[in-house]
C-alpha cells in the first residue's frame, strides 16, 4: 500500500458501484491521490473478501478504516465533500450517522451481496 488514499469497496454492489464511480471520476477530475480496489484485492489489505464486503474500507496516513471512518477519510480528501466529513464528526451526528450505518444501512447492503452471489452460484 502506498501512502496515498486508497478504497476498497464491493463492486459487486450496484449502489456501492455506483457511490464509488461517482467519487472516482470526482477524484480523477480533480487530480486526487485516490485509488480505488475492488473485493479481488481484499487480501492486499489483509481482509477477506468476505470481510471486505460487509462495509467500506479505506487505506488512509497508514492504517485500514472501515465504516463511517473510512468514508470521513475519504470525504476529507474530497474538497467538495469535506463539509460532509466534518458534519458526521460532530458531537451530536456522529454517533447518530454511525449507528444508522452499523447496525442499518451496512447490515442491509451485506445482506443483499449475500443474496447476489447465492443467486449467481447457484444461478
Amino acid at each position: 500500500m502506498t501512502q496515498d488514499t486508497r478504497v476498497l469497496y464491493n463492486q459487486t454492489c450496484p449502489i456501492c458501484r455506483a457511490e464509488i464511480t461517482a467519487y472516482q471520476r470526482r477524484a480523477i477530475r480533480d487530480g486526487l491521490p485516490i485509488a480505488f480496489d475492488q473485493l479481488e484485492r481484499a487480501e492486499d489489505w489483509g481482509l477477506t473478501p468476505d470481510q471486505a464486503a460487509r462495509r467500506l474500507h479505506v487505506w488512509h496516513q497508514g492504517r485500514v478504516l472501515s465504516g463511517l471512518p473510512a468514508f470521513r477519510a475519504l470525504w476529507d480528501q474530497m474538497p467538495h465533500l469535506r463539509w460532509l466529513a466534518r458534519l458526521t464528526s460532530l458531537p451530536v451526528i456522529a454517533p447518530l450517522a454511525t449507528f444508522t450505518y452499523d447496525r442499518i444501512l451496512a447490515p442491509i447492503l451485506y445482506r443483499a451481496h449475500l443474496r447476489r452471489t447465492k443467486r449467481l452460484t447457484n444461478g
